[in-house]
């Protein structure tokens, strides 16, 4: 079991108060990750949970017991930093098992969930190599492993993934996946990088100055953001938003349309402007398109063989049904 209940949890620093009332839920198996700008309150969130933090007032309840004042060894949670923390002078198999020889556990289990780890995380050819012979990739999967063997309720990310470059992150934002898959146990990952949080996430939390903007899966997020901020937030490239007179029009104060949903022509089309930069990704080409009138730039998703340079200039038109409407307050209009 591993369901997370968050009762009007707040958190001060003396006069600051990081996170004001907070009410969540984190239900048994869930994938949730917390996402949003550096200084959100997301780490602070996660560390709250794993009693990292003390909270300032609430109650925060794992599988039904209020583990408000309870210490982080006595939560039944796992958490995997940042920073891999292993030790070097010790072997992968010693570093696994530190938790369980820390925890009293019997030789003949911590074998069993060594083994049994190992499997999971393609670590069985290293298990006698020291830290200091490995990939970051390979560290952080020792590191994970150490969380698995404690067999928590819960496991917490803190950016795991952060010190990796491009192609390890891509390779083990898959392996966390298919971990979660294979385990079925809840899971809390902290990430600013918002495509992580689309691409693992059960349920997206989106913070902002310790408030909950929305919480919702990736594809109700992406498609009925509930404010300008997550629409601007959610989405790679962002979403375009654009003011004045041409928001007017839909009855709206800002008008926000995903560079997905934007067509581009050289001979026709509703708005007219001049290719900037263009980004080639080989199947997808982003266009960043001035003078429009409309904002400082328009982003625009176009196929990798469209045949546009710097300097054209183009007819852009959005998808009417994929126009998203917001008030003077930032809200979305139903």
């Amino acid at each position: 079991m591993g369901q997370i209940i968050l009762d009007q949890v707040t958190k001060s620093f003396g006069d600051v108060n990081v996170i004001p009332p907070l009410d969540l839920a984190i239900e048994d198996g869930e994938f949730t990750v917390f996402v949003g700008p550096s200084g959100c309150g997301k780490s602070t969130l996660l560390r709250l949970i794993a009693g990292l933090e003390d909270t300032t007032s609430g109650h925060i309840r794992i599988d039904g017991r209020d583990a408000t004042e309870l210490p982080p060894s006595k939560r039944g949670l796992a958490m995997v930093f940042q920073s891999y923390a292993l030790y070097p002078h010790m072997t992968v198999r010693k570093n696994i098992a530190f938790p369980m020889k820390m925890a009293g556990v019997d030789k003949a289990e911590q074998k069993k969930r060594i083994d049994n780890a190992a499997r999971a995380l393609n670590l069985t050819d290293y298990l006698d190599r020291r830290p200091g012979q490995l990939s970051g990739g390979q560290r952080q999967r020792v590191a994970i492993g150490r969380a698995i063997v404690r067999e928590p309720a819960a496991f917490l990310f803190d950016e795991p993934l952060s010190n990796l470059d491009a192609a390890l992150r891509v390779g083990m934002r898959l392996e966390i996946g298919e971990l979660h898959n294979r385990l079925k146990t809840t899971m809390i990952y902290v990430t600013h990088d918002q495509v992580e949080a689309m691409t693992m996430a059960d349920k997206i939390v989106v913070l902002r100055a310790g408030v909950i903007e929305q919480v919702g899966s990736p594809l109700e997020l992406y498609k009925k953001p509930r404010n300008v901020f997550v629409a601007s937030f959610i989405g790679s490239p962002k979403m375009n938003l654009i003011e004045g007179a041409t928001a007017a029009e839909h009855g709206a104060t800002t008008i926000g349309v995903r560079p997905e949903h934007i067509s581009v022509s050289p001979t026709e089309g509703m708005w007219k402007g001049r290719i900037g930069v263009a980004e080639h990704l080989g199947s997808d080409t982003f266009f960043h398109v001035h003078d429009t009138g409309l904002a400082d730039m328009i982003t625009i998703r176009a196929g990798g063989e469209i045949d546009l340079h710097h300097g054209d200039t183009v007819y852009l038109t959005p998808t009417p049904d994929k126009i998203h409407r917001f008030d003077q307050q930032g809200l979305r209009v139903a």
